[in-house]
């Protein structure tokens, strides 16, 4: 069994608040869409964990679907290109859309999300980011709904990772050495 203690740095934000925050923020999307039925988009994969407890959340009819985008690699700085890996399956034309990103960095990928979505004329289009780290943003996005603004600092658990590892971490933390 490994060690992750060893590996992990400090832990920036608790299970507990990070269940108390996503509790908060399907409170505050509920009011945004009162007659329900968006289309919840996830950015696969760091947001499946968030996107998932999120929705549970969410007391009103929605649909779910994923889009996935490279920008990391196996590094820990946005390389500066976005590419798209995977999709949408639904047509989102017309509808409200809610896009749940797992953190907004420099602001890039977010960026290329939004411009993405817009061509295929979305009714509404809002942002729900797990966590914002403002002091790298390079590009200026809105972010709707946010559960927790962090350093700058590399950070890993509850969905994001670090070389594929540390996704089921229930918490969020930073790695040693990085």
């Amino acid at each position: 069994m490994l060690d992750w203690a060893s590996e992990l740095g400090e832990v920036l934000i608790p299970q507990e608040k990070i269940r108390e925050r996503v509790k908060e923020l399907g409170r505050e999307i509920s009011e945004v869409y009162p007659d329900g039925a968006p289309v919840v988009v996830g950015v696969l994969r760091g947001a499946s964990v968030f996107h998932a407890d999120l929705i549970r959340e969410l007391h009103f009819p929605l649909s779910i679907d994923f889009m996935a985008v490279a920008s990391y690699g196996n590094a820990t700085r946005n390389s500066g290109e976005v590419k798209l890996i995977k999709d949408l399956e639904t047509s989102v034309g017309g509808a409200d859309v809610l896009l749940v990103e797992d953190i907004v960095d420099t602001g890039l990928t977010l960026s290329y999300l939004l411009g993405n979505i817009r061509n295929r004329q979305p009714r509404s289009l809002r942002v729900c980011s797990f966590l914002s780290k403002p002091a790298r943003r390079a590009i200026d996005v809105t972010v709707d709904f946010l559960g927790f603004e962090i350093p700058d600092r590399f950070v890993v658990g509850y969905g994001l990772d670090y070389q594929q590892r540390y996704r089921n971490l229930p918490f969020v933390a930073t790695l040693k050495g990085i």
